[in-house]
This record gives structure tokens, sequence and C-alpha cells, in this order.
């Protein structure tokens, strides 16, 4: 089964969420469980919260089809221990808002060397932060998303990812999501049918599906390997329409969540059904 869907708004409560997907066409969300530019929120409510299952129930979302993404400010390979630390309680309370919700998993960028640290301690102490975070909550994966490689960022190359979950103790609770614009940026090859073979025999190689938890559908504006990180369109950048047809066609990409997000919001219903008819 193919769970296909946006990430959309949280505006007025993340109870509003389920209904909002479920107006798109969706059979899969994304959503922030809090503002994601701001470094604290409000503790979620009982009422919301209930709503928020309530929601999931009616509109037929398992805890399975839902990949909240946490705080763009969080960076879990600081190189400097206070905001390290300061990262770290906010994922922290990130994986608690999804465990509160009921959600199994939560998406995040995996951190920055700023340029103060090599690639290699920043990579162990991503895994260190998801060591903590784990311990601290019950039931939530930690979902690893690949980057574009842009600035001083890590998480672009498979062997960022696979040495972090290497260095996590529980790896039944670690996994990946995989940005299909992200992978071109970072110079692997998705325009053609043998180019997703070959990048996705990779991905298995060095870091396993049974690792894959979710992924973004999206095309990018940039050029392969540029290292820029441009959404665009499904099937109007450089990726092309091959790459969506051969993930819908295949089974191992199948029991996650496969969220847009592409710049234009008004196209999402259009996309969704799009790519439903992909499905084989």
């Amino acid at each position: 089964m193919k769970y296909i869907g946006a990430h959309v708004s949280a505006a007025g409560g993340v109870e509003n969420t389920p209904e909002r997907a479920h107006q798109i066409g969706a059979t899969a969300f994304a959503l922030f469980t809090k503002n994601q530019r701001q470094w604290s929120s409000a503790p979620l409510t009982e009422p919301s919260v209930a709503a928020f299952r309530e929601a999931c129930a009616k509109f037929g979302f398992g805890a399975g089809q839902i990949l909240p993404h946490d705080s763009y400010l969080i960076n879990l390979g600081h190189p400097a221990e206070a905001e390290l630390a300061k990262s770290r309680a906010a994922f922290t309370d990130e994986m608690r808002r999804a465990e509160i919700l009921g959600i199994d998993r939560l998406n995040f960028h995996p951190g920055s060397t700023l340029g103060v640290i090599s690639v290699e301690e920043c990579l162990d102490r991503i895994a260190e932060s998801i060591n903590l975070a784990l311990e601290a909550t019950r039931g939530v994966t930690a979902v690893i998303e690949n980057t574009a490689g842009q600035g001083s960022g890590v998480g672009f190359r498979f062997e960022h990812l696979a040495r972090i979950i290497a260095g996590v103790t529980d790896r039944s609770r670690v996994g990946v999501c995989l940005d299909t614009c992200h992978t071109l940026a970072a110079g692997y090859d998705l325009r053609s049918v043998a180019a997703c073979e070959a990048t996705f025999d990779e991905f298995g190689q060095v870091i396993g599906f049974e690792y894959l938890r979710g992924m973004h559908l999206n095309d990018t504006l940039k050029l392969f390997g540029s290292r820029v990180d441009r959404h665009a369109p499904l099937g109007e950048g450089v990726i092309g329409w091959d790459c969506f047809r051969y993930i819908m066609g295949d089974g191992r990409f199948d029991g996650m969540p496969l969220v847009l997000e592409t710049p234009d919001e008004s196209r999402w219903p259009a996309e969704i059904a799009a790519l439903k008819e992909l499905v084989g």
C-alpha cells in the first residue's frame, strides 16, 4: 500500500491537520507539531491531543502514515556544548510531542559542523543526541533526513547516515527519510529508471531498506550534484517523472509516508492524484 500526501499546515492546532490532508486526497501527511522557527512552544493540551487522535481515526490515518518534522533550529551535531544541549533538549521535546500524539516517527535534519568540527565528530554527536532522546521517550523512531549538502551540513552522503545509525544503541528506533530533491542535489542520480536502480541499490547496500521510514517527493530546480536545495513541482524540474513512476511501482516504498513538499500547495491534489495513478 502506498501512502501519499503532503506537508499540511497546523494553523489553529495540530487537530486540524488530518482533515486538511483528507481534503487534498492524501493518505499520508507531514506536519509541524509546534512552530518550527521557535525554540519553545506551549505544551500540547489534552483537548487538542484528543481531537487530533479522533480526526486521524475519522479520516483513516494510522501512526505509520504520519511524518512530523522537528524545528529547523535544532542542530544535533552542534560543536558548542551549550548550544548542543539546547538542541538536544528541544529534540527530546519534539519526540515527546510525537509520542503524546500517538505518532510513531519524527523526521529531522541531522545537523551541521558549522565549519568548526570534523564531519566524523559531528556525525558521532548526532548519534549520541539520538541515543539521549530515545532513552527519554517510548515508541517513536528518530528518522534522519538526507540533505542536499549545502554549507557545512552533514547527512548528504549515504555513508554519513550509515555512520549515525551505527552509533545508535537501539537501532529498531532509528530510520531514514529520503528526499528526492536532496538526493539528486547530493550527487545520486534519479533522472532515469537505470539511475534510480543504481542509486537505490547503493542505498540498500550502504544503509539498508529496513531503515527507510518515509520519503519526501520533490522535483528540483538545480542541477545534478549542485548541493543546492530548491524544490520544484513534480515533473517540472531536473528529476522528471521517471523517478516518481519508479517509486510508485516499487514495493520497497510501500507502507510509509510519501510526502510532497513541492512549492505550489494549490497543485497538491493534482500531484497526489497523479502519483496514485502511477501505483502498480
